[in-house]
């Protein structure tokens, strides 16, 4: 029977995960990219982490030319938290003032009964940014089963002389974990007080952890999302609806007034 990841296991994986990149790649991981580097960076924000691990930190995948020795690690699959249900993305930042392009060569899934193939926000192939640019992948999950399906990435990367970068070709295996809706009343009948802790609609699956309809996450399903990111201090209100602070405005409080 599958069983959804329950809150406390999320936070021990992330716990696990913190310990092992502090481990593999020291303190200095934590630290902000060096906007003065000139080579390749990849990196996961300290936001997007905690969506997913509770922890609240930055996952560097390649740093000023450099990939991270845990990415390389063939045992870092097995450290990584699963993605929960109420995650349906992964953002990414990078940039390279050196000339890179990129190749997506694969994105698959092991169980297209859960998990639809990985998709990006942008072109499967095309030059890396030379300034700091965030993309996205979408993990759709087909909505009729229940479970957890692995999903693969592969990533390679060239210079502008087309010698690729040192270890890369890429290729990352993750778990991501889906929910059908409804499953929790098929299989035991409703659990109206259950179901009241959900927020947005949310509803409560078989284990009594609510699942949250798409735009939000959370515990209980209070927290709203919004892509791109709310930008200078706003905050994501509801689904893609960002509220500005006094000076700024536009769709995601890009611009001042």
């Amino acid at each position: 029977m599958w069983r959804s990841a329950s809150m406390g296991a999320r936070l021990c994986a992330g716990v696990a995960l913190a310990m092992s990149l502090t481990l593999s790649a020291g303190r200095r991981e934590y630290k902000d990219v060096d906007a003065r580097q000139t080579d390749i960076s990849l990196w996961i924000d300290e936001r997007q982490v905690r969506m997913f691990s509770g922890i609240s930190m930055r996952v560097t995948a390649i740093r000023n030319g450099h990939v991270s020795p845990y990415i390389l690690d063939p045992n870092f699959s097995n450290k990584v938290p699963i993605i929960p249900s109420e995650v349906g993305y992964v953002n990414f930042t990078w940039r390279s003032r050196k000339k890179y392009f990129y190749n997506f060569d694969f994105l698959t899934s092991s169980d297209l009964q859960i998990l639809s193939p990985p998709v990006l926000s942008i072109k499967p192939m095309g030059r890396v940014p030379k300034t700091d640019k965030e993309f996205t992948l979408f993990l759709p999950c087909v909505g009729n089963t229940s479970g957890v399906a692995t999903f693969k990435i592969g990533l390679v990367l060239k210079n502008g002389r087309g010698i690729p970068l040192k270890g890369t070709p890429l290729r990352l295996s993750l778990k991501k974990e889906c929910a059908q809706r409804g499953v929790y009343f098929e299989r035991t009948g409703p659990d109206p007080e259950c179901d009241k802790t959900c927020a947005n609609q949310g509803w409560c699956n078989h284990e009594k952890i609510c699942q949250c309809p798409e735009g939000y996450m959370g515990q209980h399903c209070r927290t709203a999302l919004c892509y791109p990111q709310c930008l200078n201090g706003g905050n994501c209100t509801a689904p893609g609806v960002c509220s500005c602070p006094p000076g700024y405005q536009g769709n995601i409080c890009e611009g001042g007034t």
